[in-house]
């Protein structure tokens, strides 16, 4: 998906930095916590590899498509219903990449700079002809008010991790309240990253 590359680059870093860490927690941190540690940062790393803003292989939406459609169906199996929805809203993305849009005034900030690339490397000056990707505006929109419902109770859960550690400590002490507050702020970046992400669209 291609927006503003300073909108893309900060994005990339954010969801590697959030994918990093989660990879690293399902290594080292709590047996219950390995599982869902290890989806989430595969999804952050899936979605840095989405909002690379260079122009991507004529082939990458479909391969985007099969391996988070295919990852939405396996969550939701396991109902992982948070991990299906957001899966599933990743291949939603990479379709809208080369679906072309209903509604004809259509024109959304990443098929524009697509567009604007194709143009550079081709040399070309004048008008292009084109279809414009952008998705269905309604599912877009109930994906827009999950997200955002989704970051703004994330972010609530984070206050009194940092207002209630000396009254209420884990079972792990210290270092794991603190591995588990920055697991928490990874998720809402990620939820955060989504919304950036539909956005742009």
């Amino acid at each position: 998906m291609h927006g503003p590359a300073w909108v893309g680059w900060p994005l990339v870093l954010l969801c590697t930095a959030a994918g990093a860490y989660c990879l690293w927690r399902a290594r080292t941190g709590p047996a219950a916590q390995r599982g869902e540690a290890r989806g989430e940062g595969l999804m952050a790393l899936g979605m840095a590899a989405m909002a690379w803003p260079v122009a991507p292989p004529s082939w990458s939406p479909w391969l985007f498509t099969a391996v988070f459609g295919t990852a939405g169906l396996w969550a939701l199996a396991r109902r992982h219903l948070h991990h299906a929805v957001g899966a599933l809203a990743m291949a939603y993305m990479a379709l809208a990449m080369v679906i072309p849009s209903q509604q004809p005034g259509h024109t959304g900030q990443m098929s524009q700079m697509s567009h604007l690339g194709q143009m550079g490397q081709a040399g070309g000056t004048g008008p292009v002809a084109h279809t414009v990707p952008g998705g269905v505006p309604l599912l877009t929109g109930l994906l827009l008010v999950y997200f955002t419902g989704y970051v703004l109770a994330a972010g609530v859960r984070l206050v009194p991790v940092a207002g209630a550690g000396a009254v209420e400590a884990p079972a792990g002490g210290p270092v794991a309240a603190a591995g588990a507050g920055v697991l928490r702020a990874c998720r809402a970046a990620m939820g955060i990253g989504m919304l950036a992400m539909l956005l742009a669209l």
